[in-house]
């Protein structure tokens, strides 16, 4: 018996270091990518001790886990704090529709793509909608206060053609509308990149069938190109939804506190932001900690709804990612 385990021991090594031998390459080649996630991912993951302390910049994070614990104190006080449960509820409805129109307007604007059959005009519309991806919030937040703002060309059109002006800087729900277009108008192209991918690797054969069975352009999109994205699709929405708690604090507050357009904080004002102003910002009354304590409920939220939502995809049928 001992003999035989010795044996299987032997050829179990032996095929092991086959196929290491064999993966050498791809091993090379994902190295660097393990590296990066464990420097700038998995490493810094033990600043969430930071949650639990009273931290001190001149202690360090290890000084303060030795002599300012505190436990679930920090969490405590950002539960009762005053400014944080209507930062959270924007952050709710802002990142969730921002992931649906988000989703939706990657999908049209990929199909859109591949129904040209122009080649040339399909690669220029390609670069031409892809192209906003590379500009900063800074930038895109300029354009539209060019665009959208009090004495912009747009809003006097408006108020020549209904004798009053409308105020998008100066409404809340107006404001919103300019976070959506902007984020679609910014992203839309870029995201529609891997569907675009994935219509590619679609079989001809199936539309060659559909030719046949006599089916219109709309119906071959319904019956063939979605039913083909359907897996991209899930797999990208799961993804997605783990960071609805983001909300794009980048754009929001390029677009809010850096032009001091305090008027639609209410409405606007999210978790990332609250952390930035009560932390580093105008606002005083957020420590270190505390901003930890937010972020990681976050995190704890984001992986919970991650995993809530693969769960469901399964149950409809769908591979999921877990």
């Amino acid at each position: 018996m001992e003999k035989v385990l010795i044996k299987q021991k032997k050829s179990f090594t032996y095929g092991f270091k086959r196929r290491l031998a064999s993966s050498r390459f791809l091993i090379m080649m994902i190295i660097p990518a393990v590296i990066f996630y464990a420097v700038f991912n998995y490493i810094p993951m033990y600043g969430i001790l930071i949650a639990f302390t009273e931290y001190s910049p001149t202690q360090g994070i290890i000084g303060s886990i030795s002599n300012r614990w505190i436990g679930w104190e920090n969490f405590d006080f950002i539960f009762k704090y005053p400014n944080f449960w209507p930062a959270f509820k924007n952050t709710i409805i802002i990142g969730s529709v921002k992931i649906v129109i988000s989703f939706v307007s990657a999908v049209l604007v990929a199909l859109l793509i591949n129904e040209l059959r122009m080649r040339f005009f399909k690669k220029f519309v390609q670069i031409t909608v892809t192209f906003p991806h590379f500009l900063s919030w800074v930038v895109v937040a300029s354009l539209f206060l060019m665009m959208f703002g009090q004495t912009s060309g747009i809003s006097k059109l408006i108020e020549q053609a209904t004798g009053q002006g409308l105020r998008f800087y100066g409404n809340g729900k107006w404001f919103l509308s300019l976070i959506f277009s902007a984020d679609v108008w910014k992203e839309a192209g870029w995201s529609s990149i891997i569907y675009i991918a994935t219509m590619a690797g679609i079989s001809t054969d199936l539309y060659e069938a559909a030719n046949i069975d006599g089916a219109t352009r709309l119906q071959k999109i319904w019956h063939v190109t979605l039913p083909g994205i359907k897996a991209t699709a899930v797999l990208l929405l799961i993804m997605s939804v783990g960071g609805v708690l983001s909300a794009g604090f980048e754009q929001i507050y390029n677009m809010t506190s850096r032009f001091n357009n305090f008027l639609v904080v209410d409405s606007v004002e999210i978790i990332d932001t609250l952390i930035y102003q009560g932390t580093l910002g105008q606002f005083d009354g957020l420590s270190k900690g505390e901003s930890a304590a937010i972020g990681l409920f976050k995190s704890l939220i984001g992986f919970a709804l991650v995993i809530v939502t693969d769960r469901i995809a399964k149950l409809c049928g769908e591979r999921g990612i877990i």
